[in-house]
């Protein structure tokens, strides 16, 4: 039954890897791979030259940063939140409502994101019928508060899908493990700590795990439906940075130099994590 899943895998996955090589060769759609000349770490060299090279990396793990500081402990309390609701129906609806948004491409909810903080946007609206500024704010097209914007909104899109997993996890704790507690008195805070988080630790490792290992994966829809001239300086990020040389600039092998520099920074970040996980974790995930 996994021979189709393992088939695609190497016919997707694994074999297009050797394409990987243009990232040392000086390539063109005039070339074939194997024929084109090798040119060895040059564009390595030119990436890390380029006067992009440290805002591009400052945006990429500054917004994944925060993003995960934010989304990642989110995603737990939501998902306790959610688990001690005890209406069923009330549950399902809350859990739809929070799902929601995660099934709606950026082009839809980005197109909200930047209606709503426009000049007349229902954000500045209300903040004027408040009274609590004078004239609209230019949230767009203001590169200080792009990070904020881009982060809050991912924190919307995703937070409710994240805790899927957990509440999944919750599902397996032994409900006499409530019961005893509830009988020597544990309030509900203390039932929290003391039995759904430890029940929960395995799953928290793991996600934890591949939080870091995306860190650099910025959203690239998010990024290129939010984006402007205006607060390009903060938005650009490594994603969009290998789109626009490599689909726009037609410079393929450059690009793919900066995108095996991300893959191998993931990696070290994915390691780095597995050592991390001992603290939460009695075992390792992996």
């Amino acid at each position: 039954m996994i021979w189709p899943s393992v088939i695609l895998m190497i016919l997707f996955n694994f074999i297009p890897m050797y394409g990987l090589i243009i990232a040392f060769k000086n390539y063109t759609v005039l070339d074939t791979i194997g024929g084109a000349p090798w040119v060895g770490f040059e564009y390595f060299q030119e990436f890390f030259k380029d006067p992009l090279f440290w805002t591009v990396i400052k945006n990429t793990f500054g917004i994944a940063f925060f993003k995960m500081l934010i989304g990642f402990p989110g995603a737990i309390v939501l998902a306790v939140l959610i688990n001690e609701v005890a209406n069923l129906h009330f549950k399902k609806f809350i859990q739809t409502i929070s799902y929601l948004p995660h099934f709606l491409s950026w082009v839809i909810l980005g197109g909200m994101v930047i209606m709503w903080l426009s000049d007349t946007g229902f954000l500045n609206s209300l903040l004027m019928d408040l009274k609590v500024i004078s004239k609209p704010i230019e949230f767009m097209a203001d590169p200080n508060k792009y990070w904020a914007i881009a982060v809050l909104s991912d924190f919307w899109k995703e937070v409710g899908w994240g805790t899927i997993l957990y509440l999944a996890s919750m599902t397996a704790i032994d409900p006499s493990l409530y019961e005893a507690a509830k009988i020597d008195g544990a309030t509900k805070w203390q039932q929290i700590i003391h039995i759904t988080i430890p029940g929960i630790r395995q799953m928290i490792a793991l996600n934890l795990i591949l939080s870091i290992g995306g860190l650099l994966g910025s959203n690239l829809d998010q990024t290129l439906v939010l984006q402007n001239s205006l607060n390009y300086a903060s938005s650009e990020v490594l994603n969009s940075y290998v789109f626009k040389m490599g689909i726009k600039q037609g410079n393929f092998s450059y690009a793919t130099a900066v995108g095996i520099f991300v893959s191998v920074v993931s990696l070290i970040l994915i390691v780095l994590s597995r050592w991390g996980t001992r603290k939460i974790s009695d075992k390792s995930v992996f």
